[in-house]
């Protein structure tokens, strides 16, 4: 009697595991979606960061920038952010970290902005492949997000030694926060494989898929597919409850790759586009997410430190820049870029 019940217990518990280490049926991802608004909000990093390591450190830290900013992001319709956490600075205070992280919770929360936290990040826009804390540098005028910092940073992404810190440090943050109804999804990873060397990607990725399911979170995960690698992008789609996609093309090559993606028959959003030097506008692309009712991400919200009103691999020589802004849909005194714009998202948000 007593083996039988100890492999009722067993089965039980292999069951339980085997649930938990499966992506989300498409049932159950449909009805996720129904139970939210159409998803329409932008990757954000505070106007006053560099980068996402200035967003979270202790010495740069605004809780009152991001308040009027979420505020600015309410006022127009926009009901989601995404936003890179940083690895560095949870392994120098963990606490610290947990704590700053539910306090922007809270303040996007107050603003019916849900939250879309990113744990890794392998891009680089300069010169910068590893991540330090504290006081971060000033703005290289006239190039493109560059002192940009990835996390958890190029050494530890590729030492496979390192990747038992990143584990406990997914997995604390998933502990803490994996029932928060504040927050809308799991983005694992920023853009895999955006590296030097970029099959060195590929063993972190795998595992953070396995530590988000071994967590059974309350909200849905995924990873953004980015490029036309089939052995990534088979990979993210393999493990990813909810289909996610970055697209900076025109509407028609914007189309495509979103009715691509629709044929997974799972709730697809777009976590990265808008690049109007690459015809990836507003006017353009949004109607198309809304006709579909396929989530939009823009590229982002108030211009500032990052200076990504400026072209990819724009350089100091080629200042004065003269061309159209590449991102953000507000200047730095939160003046819209181009108000028809801003027009177009208060109505199809207003509408939905």
């Amino acid at each position: 009697m007593k083996r039988y019940l100890v492999l009722i217990i067993l089965l039980s518990v292999n069951l339980s595991l085997l649930a938990q280490n499966q992506r989300w049926s498409i049932e159950k991802a449909k009805e996720w979606q129904t139970q939210n608004k159409w998803f329409c909000g932008m990757n954000y990093i505070p106007s006053n960061a560099i980068n996402y390591t200035a967003m979270w450190d202790k010495t740069s830290f605004s809780p009152d920038l991001i308040e009027k900013e979420m505020k600015l992001a309410e006022s127009i319709g926009l009901n989601c952010a995404r936003v890179v956490l940083q690895y560095a600075v949870y392994e120098d205070d963990p606490k610290y970290f947990i704590k700053t992280f539910d306090k922007f919770l809270s303040i996007c929360n107050k603003h019916g902005v849900k939250v879309m936290p990113c744990f890794f990040d392998d891009c680089t826009f300069g010169t910068n492949t590893d991540t330090k804390i504290g006081v971060q540098p000033e703005p290289l005028e006239g190039w493109y997000a560059w002192a940009w910092s990835p996390s958890p940073g190029y050494t530890m992404v590729v030492d496979e030694r390192e990747h038992k810190k990143l584990e406990v440090y997914v997995k604390d943050m998933l502990n803490h926060f994996k029932n928060d109804e504040r927050i809308l999804l799991w983005d694992l990873y920023n853009e895999p494989t955006n590296t030097t060397m970029p099959e060195r990607s590929m063993p972190l990725l795998k595992k953070v898929f396995a530590w988000a399911k071994e967590m059974d979170p309350l909200q849905p995960i995924s990873v953004g597919m980015w490029n036309g690698n089939s052995e990534l992008n088979d990979l993210i789609v393999a493990n990813s409850d909810v289909i996610t996609f970055h697209c900076y093309a025109p509407k028609d090559q914007t189309e495509e790759v979103m009715k691509e993606k629709l044929t997974y028959n799972r709730p697809v959003i777009c976590t990265e586009w808008m690049n109007r030097v690459a015809k990836s506008k507003v006017e353009d692309i949004l109607p198309l997410f809304y006709e579909y009712n396929v989530g939009s991400m823009v590229w982002g919200l108030v211009n500032g430190k990052t200076q990504t009103h400026l072209s990819w691999g724009h350089r100091p020589e080629n200042l004065p820049y003269t061309g159209e802004w590449q991102h953000d849909l507000f200047t730095g005194e939160f003046v819209p870029y181009k108000a028809s714009e801003i027009k177009l998202i208060k109505t199809l948000t207003g509408e939905k």
